[in-house]
């Protein structure tokens, strides 16, 4: 069930250039912003650990050397320059890791009452690589810290975090009629 499409403006741009002038008779209708949720874990805190194991590693690759050891024995020396090779290149790949921006962002579109996911591409214009409507979700479940959706036969379709109790109580209120809730 995904739909390839290349939206031309980011996505909240462009819901908000099309709602910021209608007026709807539904009036909360027409202040009603789709709600966007990213699917970040807490990337910046393991590219520190990583990064910091990666110099860890480098930093023993260097200290192989420190401890005196037999130095006339020329297979010691020899294990000891491929460990150190391999402990400074794993940790030169550690160190170099950046962060994995390109994670997809969960759209929940009120307006719509569809659920779209977008992964940006490499030129960084994002593409919808999910569209369901609410009315063929199963049944949902918001917890603290994140919303589970379920399909029909009750199997997870997709697990959003949540960043604050606003946005949970917005979801609510977007879901509530047009898909179960569970406790």
């Amino acid at each position: 069930m995904s739909i390839s499409s290349e939206a031309s403006l980011p996505y909240g741009q462009q819901h908000r250039n099309r709602f910021a002038g209608s007026t709807l008779s539904g009036g909360g209708l027409a202040t009603a912003m789709p709600l966007v949720l990213s699917f970040e874990a807490n990337w910046r805190l393991r590219t520190v650990l990583l990064r910091g194991l990666g110099l860890a590693m480098m930093v023993s690759a260097s200290g192989l050397w420190l401890f005196p050891g037999s130095v006339a024995d020329p297979e010691l020396n020899l294990l000891k320059v491929g460990l150190s090779v391999l402990f400074f290149v794993l940790g030169a790949v550690l160190m170099t890791t950046r962060d994995l921006r390109n994670q997809p962002e969960a759209c929940f579109d009120p307006v719509r009452r569809e659920l779209r996911v977008l992964r940006r591409d490499a030129h960084g214009q994002p593409k919808t690589v999910l569209r369901r409507s609410y009315d063929t979700i199963g049944g949902a479940r918001l917890s603290n810290g994140a919303v589970q959706l379920f399909e029909n036969d009750g199997s997870l379709l997709i697990e959003v975090p949540l960043g604050s109790s606003a946005a949970r109580s917005q979801l609510r209120d977007q879901l509530s009629g047009a898909v179960q809730l569970f406790s």
